[in-house]
């Protein structure tokens, strides 16, 4: 079996890590915070205390960190991996990150002899639980086919969306529907709400109607029943919103909706929001009309 370094263990991280040890997999783990590796090692996972050593004489190394600033600490910090990296090994990289930086880190990787793949994924914490996430990869076929086995036991789909950085963009791409669909869906609630239409109803409607989505789908019952448990957290969404508003400005595209997106999301940041689920925007929605969605008046 394959030899894999696992870095980051957050909401889809860690689930992701235990699904390739069910499988039988030789997994090492780091994390920043290293309390989340408790749980992997108790499953037989062996603990790195740096990104680099988490690399080292590994087949294979995964990837999946929050953030721009995070994902340069693991490839280029004092410990980072590139310094384990050797010819044959691959990178795989699930985080959501920047197309600029995508590009930047395979060209390091690639300088060194490895391949990269970005291989950022859709489906939030259900999926990497069930092994059920949807990648969309940026790099070779070759590589993506002779990865495959991993992708199958962490997904359902793999969809090939061109050279390194198309990975990332189609994720912020999808990510912008995301966000707009979510925020759709609270406002069509709260016009509802407000005029008395009991939420199970309107629910049903939206659900059997034009307007069904995966939005209605996966947040409908839980924004009735005011449960923002974190599937994908709001500050989430906004970091992706923020990177897709930097992609089509660089491209000078215009996108109004993305920009309304970004500003609703960042409303719902700014109230504190960020680290419950991105469902939670619609807390927004129930300040401006004086009621929850479920028919509580709000306190």
């Amino acid at each position: 079996m394959k030899k894999i370094g696992f870095i980051g263990l957050g909401t889809m991280g860690a689930p992701m890590a235990a699904n390739l040890l069910k499988q039988n997999y030789d997994v090492t783990v780091y994390n920043r915070t290293s309390e989340k590796c408790r749980p992997l090692a108790e499953q037989g996972a062996s603990v790195a205390d740096t990104p680099r050593e988490a690399a080292e004489g590994q087949d294979v190394v995964i990837t999946m960190v929050s953030n721009d600033e995070s994902i340069r600490d693991v490839f280029y910090g004092e410990n980072g991996l590139l310094g384990s990296l050797r010819e044959g090994m691959t990178v795989i990289d699930c985080s959501t990150i920047s197309p600029s930086l995508v590009k930047e880190i395979a060209s390091a990787v690639s300088g060194l002899g490895a391949s990269f793949l970005d291989a950022p994924v859709t489906g939030s914490k259900p999926a990497a639980i069930d092994g059920t996430l949807v990648f969309m990869v940026g790099g070779d076929a070759e590589v993506i086919a002779a990865q495959s086995d991993i992708f199958e036991t962490l997904g359902k789909k793999v969809i090939h969306m061109g050279a390194n950085g198309s990975g990332a963009v189609a994720k912020l791409a999808h990510n912008t529907i995301v966000g707009i669909n979510n925020l759709a869906l609270a406002e069509g609630f709260a016009i509802a709400a407000k005029s008395g239409i009991p939420a199970d109803n309107f629910l049903e409607l939206v659900q059997l109607g034009s307007a069904g989505s995966k939005a209605a789908e996966l947040k409908g019952r839980k924004i009735i029943d005011g449960d923002f448990s974190n599937q994908f957290s709001l500050a989430l969404m906004l970091k992706d919103l923020k990177l897709a508003s930097s992609l089509t400005d660089s491209a000078g595209m215009p996108s109004p909706m993305l920009n309304l997106a970004k500003s609703l999301f960042q409303a719902g940041a700014s109230e504190g929001y960020g680290e419950e689920d991105l469902s939670a925007v619609v807390k927004c929605y129930e300040a401006w009309i004086g009621q929850k969605i479920g028919g509580k008046e709000l306190q």
